[in-house]
């Protein structure tokens, strides 16, 4: 197809080029899986305490695990410095071998993000130097490589909370800004790979808006991840193992002593209670945002969100009454990275211009 692009020195005046902008959209797809495995990946290092085995951050030499044995005693007595190890670990008699484990996920984690920083990185400069960029997306894929830079930068900050002797665990408000930061660009790489999609199928079309519909569904989903970031920086899903009631009543105990602030924003309990019901407030958004959506014939992405909130609820349920079981604890996080993504289908749909 021809389209209008910018050229290679960016010149204003656009030039008639032959491109390849399916293409272009399939990337941005295929890097928008790798956010969504490398979510499901950090809900792994989560959920085993993994967090906080590497005291360091080493952007370029730290792609490369320990070595040797001297190297792997090196880390563990870095590890035994720190608050996890003097209080939990090392009381509870953690050999090397425990260490290891905990160990790769971490770093599994940090190489996955270092290769969606490549497979974004790489190609957008192939496709800078040869001009197959349409006109006016540059600067939004700049935006998505500096997002994907501040969510590195937004990691580290929330393991050094963690760092301190006194501390055992990493702050759960930087552990929902380096959540959120990566289901926002996870949302923003749907978006434009949407829009250039729609570029390919007809020239002449304009990047879709955000209606206000659409955001305030956004936004009630932003309060639900916001509340599960914090549950899950919390261990706050422990804080009750039946469905629907908590400690045999419908609304639990909660420690008002510091304050209505400090209990909204740290007491497990009232966290807990606020994330399972306001998901059905975020169920009545979705529901209506697919309806219109349907209505506009887009089915596809109709169902995509049925069946992520459907999935998300009963994945929910289950992790709260198996006390957070491991898996289900993870798909219950990798099918909010996929919801984030349905909703930002359908916010596209809906916000397409003629």
């Amino acid at each position: 197809m021809v389209v209008q692009v910018e050229n290679p020195a960016g010149d204003i005046a656009p030039r008639v080029r032959s491109v390849r902008v399916l293409a272009l959209a399939r990337w941005l797809l295929a890097v928008a899986v790798l956010v969504v495995l490398m979510i499901a990946v950090g809900g792994i290092t989560r959920l085993t305490e993994s967090g906080l085995s590497i005291t360091e951050w080493k952007p370029v030499t730290g792609a490369l695990p320990p070595l040797s044995e001297a190297q792997w005693q090196a880390e563990f007595e870095g590890y035994k410095r720190i608050g996890e190890y003097r209080q939990i670990n090392g009381p509870a008699g953690m050999t090397l071998s425990d260490y290891k484990f905990i160990y790769f996920w971490e770093w599994s984690h940090r190489l996955l993000g270092r290769l969606i920083g490549l497979a974004f990185a790489l190609p957008l400069a192939w496709y800078w130097i040869r001009g197959a960029i349409p006109k006016g997306y540059k600067p939004r894929l700049l935006a998505l490589l500096a997002l994907g830079g501040l969510q590195g930068v937004f990691g580290w900050y929330m393991v050094r909370s963690g760092l301190s002797e006194k501390v055992t665990d990493v702050s759960h408000f930087w552990l929902s800004i380096h959540l959120i930061t990566a289901l926002f660009t996870l949302a923003g790489l749907v978006w434009t790979a949407l829009d250039l999609i729609q570029l390919d199928r007809n020239p002449a079309a304009r990047p879709a808006r955000l209606t206000g519909f659409a955001a305030l569904t956004g936004l009630i989903v932003f309060v639900q991840l916001l509340l599960g970031a914090w549950v899950a920086g919390l261990n706050a899903g422990l804080a009750s193992d039946t469905w629907p009631l908590m400690q045999g009543r419908l609304f639990p105990e909660v420690d008002w002593s510091k304050g209505f602030g400090w209990a909204l924003t740290h007491d497990p309990y009232l966290l807990h209670f606020l994330h399972r019901w306001w998901a059905w407030v975020a169920v009545a958004a979705l529901l209506v945002l697919s309806r219109k959506v349907r209505a506009l014939g887009v089915r596809q992405a109709s169902v995509a969100i049925h069946s992520a909130f459907g999935t998300q609820i009963l994945l929910g349920i289950a992790t709260v009454m198996t006390g957070v079981a491991l898996w289900l604890a993870v798909l219950h996080q990798l099918v909010g990275a996929l919801l984030v993504a349905a909703t930002a289908w359908g916010a596209h749909a809906v916000g397409r211009r003629p």
